[in-house]
């Protein structure tokens, strides 16, 4: 099971937010990994979905909106 219990509700918003402003900005999936990656974000698949990670360092953010899954 995956824990979000370090992370900010607060924070957590501004990150879906900001991956969503991105979505409506990219063309493609690919480029739209390329612009959140530029953000320091990542999207992982897990056992228990996708999850939106930091990078380099994988520290897991919070669970990607069902609306952006693909």
């Amino acid at each position: 099971m995956l824990d979000f219990s370090n992370t900010d509700a607060v924070v957590a918003a501004q990150v879906v937010e900001l991956i969503t402003q991105e979505r409506a900005k990219a063309l493609s999936k690919r480029e739209w990994q390329h612009r959140i990656a530029g953000y320091g974000y990542c999207i992982c698949d897990t056992q228990h979905g996708q999850i939106v990670e930091t990078l380099p360092h994988h520290v897991p953010v919070c669970t990607l909106p069902a609306e952006l899954a693909a």
